[in-house]
């Protein structure tokens, strides 16, 4: 495509995402100055609509931006805006007296939805912050044992298991005491190995009773190795509801799904401070077929991103995205 009809196009996008409304010739005219006739306007608004990256929603109506012609604005127009000085510092003292991970990512989570006016998310393995300070076991019944797992970063876990190889009391205290041993100061997703190697030094007799609660144990500390999700800014989604008014209540159903926004951040590849877009199809989910994604890495394995109508603000989107997953990743380092 040529740069003129390039610039048309851009031009199309910027004022659907300014107007919510279809785009004529006419406005274009009067908004842009594009240097060529209302007859070249037209002839390279019926080109852009034969390759299909403008639409006519209606009779007599201007034109609207398809998803490839969105793509096609990301990929070979779209200028990214640089941050304000303003906001570059409100980002900076905002984020830099977080006291600890989780902090740091909840503010970021709130302040790139603040700045967006999109639906923003963050996801994070859980082992970042899941080094494990203490274990604790106190048997509540004859046959039933609470399990404690506390985490460096001051969060408690806890999972009520049935034993079949009932103990003492005081049994679990000195068990108790054996596995933070072997456990404490360890990542949750570093115990397989370690428990397995203490239950094979065990005399034959003594590791029924011992298996059964490092099993319990494994499979509590397994539950904070999954990857989460933070969100902010849901109800950004009903400033855009005349816009996909049918698609509001499938995609806020989608916000609910933590697998489904778990597979869109998985099915991201992209290093710490660069970004990806995807539009409408792209997402592989029927409710989000008029959804985009702007997305950005901050860490290894680590991603945030926006998630708004496909009628959104790509410049400034990518440019905050980026932004504030640069700071964040130099904030972790």
């Amino acid at each position: 495509m040529d740069a003129r009809k390039l610039q048309i196009l851009g031009a199309i996008v910027e004022d659907y995402v300014s107007t919510r409304e279809p785009v004529g010739s006419k406005s274009l005219l009067e908004r842009h100055e594009l240097g060529v006739s209302a007859a070249t306007v037209r002839n390279d608004m019926s080109i852009l609509e034969e390759e299909g990256l403008i639409h006519q929603p209606h009779t007599s109506a201007g034109r609207v931006p398809t998803d490839k012609g969105y793509r096609a604005f990301v990929d070979h127009v779209a200028t990214v805006k640089p941050l304000s000085a303003p906001e570059r510092r409100a980002i900076r003292s905002l984020l830099e007296d977080a006291g600890d991970v989780e902090e740091l990512l909840a503010r970021t989570v709130r302040l790139l939805a603040q700045l967006t006016q999109q639906v923003a998310m963050v996801q994070y393995p859980a082992r970042r912050q899941a080094r494990i300070r203490h274990v604790e076991l106190v048997k509540v019944a004859d046959s039933l044992l609470l399990v404690v797992l506390i985490t460096e970063s001051g969060r408690v876990d806890q999972r009520t298991v049935p034993v079949i190889s009932g103990k003492p009391a005081e049994y679990y205290v000195s068990l108790r005491d054996q596995l933070n041993r072997v456990v404490s100061g360890r990542e949750v997703t570093d115990l397989v190995a370690p428990l397995a190697e203490y239950l094979e030094a065990l005399p034959q007799p003594e590791r029924p009773a011992a298996a059964e609660v490092a099993d319990a144990l494994a499979a509590l500390a397994a539950t904070r190795a999954e990857d989460r999700i933070m969100m902010a800014g849901t109800a950004n989604i009903a400033r855009s509801a005349e816009d996909f008014a049918r698609d509001v209540e499938p995609l806020l159903d989608v916000l609910e799904e933590q697998l489904v926004l778990l597979r869109l951040f998985t099915e991201m590849h992209v290093s710490p401070g660069d970004v990806q877009v995807r539009i409408g199809s792209e997402l592989h989910d029927q409710a989000l077929h008029q959804a985009a994604l702007v997305g950005a890495g901050y860490g290894a394995g680590s991603h945030l991103a926006i998630l708004g109508p496909s009628r959104m603000d790509y410049a400034a989107g990518i440019s905050t995205v980026q932004a504030i997953a640069r700071y964040v990743s130099r904030f972790l380092e």
